[in-house]
């Protein structure tokens, strides 16, 4: 199996929803051998170069998942969603659930056919084979711990990966790569490396950087929502893809251009769309930065079926290094 591959899994398997990152973090700062800080909100932050112009690159950490909210007297687990998806993905979910002794599993249960012609996701609860709220309080579960559907890799047709919490963790392992190609070279710019916490529930980390710190282009690596009518043509495979219009921002039309430019000299492939969301790079926007998505195409995007083309990401990799070096 490809290195980077290998490392993408092992980087996907690592549990984290919004407000809780820090196994994803901890595993990035394990990996770095260059100075790094993380800020009050837990962005982890990477800062390179010198120069009159200052770039961002922004990759988040978090994903979606479930955070209990208490225990039921018959030991099962109530819980809220964080994050974005369809309920319909709950119903006989197989678990990982996170406390602050290590993990178990658990699987939200359905009532079978047989018994009920109606299920409604509002009763759903998290069941972890215990019979009374003391013998699940016994295995260290309590609120505010945390649930991730449990991470399977699958290899479609020996080019695409199929895996949950793709989005975004490639984009963190993007930001890694870039990171190391261009950490020796002498930098006519600086330039920040930014794996930001809480982009699911609101971009909480990106708007924390952006406020202290001075960008003139922001370039969010983020997943690209396909394929719709939406979103046209966009699929994986057919390159990285600038995410040019969502529902949280218009990118730049002067930027996309000169990327579009590098590209074509570098013989990369691109690909620029529609599509919906929003990414951390809009809040760049609002503090006066030129900025543009560089997504990969993702199907079946938050589910645990989202899948990316391997051939995108390792194009993905080198356009990013070409914006940080040549543009």
């Amino acid at each position: 199996m490809d290195k980077l591959v290998e490392r993408l899994i092992e980087l996907c398997s690592i549990p984290g929803v919004s407000g809780r990152e820090e196994k994803v973090r901890d595993f990035l700062i394990g990996q770095l051998d260059v100075p790094y800080k993380v800020d009050n909100l837990g962005n982890l932050i990477v800062t390179l170069g010198e120069g009159n112009e200052t770039i961002a690159l922004m990759a988040h950490m978090d994903e979606i998942g479930l955070v209990v909210t208490g225990i039921n007297s018959d030991g099962t687990l109530n819980f809220r969603k964080i994050g974005g998806f369809d309920d319909k993905l709950l119903l006989g979910a197989h678990l990982q659930i996170v406390t602050e002794f290590g993990s178990i599993e658990g699987v939200i249960g359905v009532t079978p056919p047989h018994l009920s012609s109606t299920q409604s996701a509002e009763n759903l609860k998290i069941d972890i084979g215990c019979r009374t709220k003391q013998e699940s309080e016994s295995l260290g579960v309590k609120a505010l711990d945390y649930a991730v559907f449990k991470k399977h890799a699958s290899f479609l047709n020996r080019e695409f990966l199929a895996m949950r919490s793709l989005d975004d963790r490639f984009g963190c392992l993007a930001l890694f790569e870039v990171l190391n190609k261009v950490k020796n070279k002498r930098l006519a710019k600086k330039v920040h490396f930014v794996w930001t916490v809480q982009e699911e529930i609101g971009l909480k980390g990106a708007k924390a950087f952006v406020a202290r710190h001075n960008v003139d282009v922001c370039y969010a690596i983020d997943s690209f929502a396909c394929c719709s009518t939406l979103t046209g043509d966009i699929s994986p495979g057919n390159g990285p893809v600038l995410r040019m219009l969502d529902n949280s921002a218009f990118a730049s039309y002067e930027l996309m251009k000169k990327i579009l430019i590098l590209a074509e000299k570098n013989a990369i492939p691109v690909q620029v769309g529609v599509t919906g969301g929003g990414t951390d790079g809009s809040v760049a926007m609002e503090f006066g930065a030129q900025m543009v998505p560089v997504t990969l195409a993702v199907r079946y995007l938050h589910s645990p079926a989202e899948y990316i083309s391997l051939k995108d990401l390792k194009n993905l990799i080198d356009l990013l290094t070409v914006l940080v070096t040549e543009s």
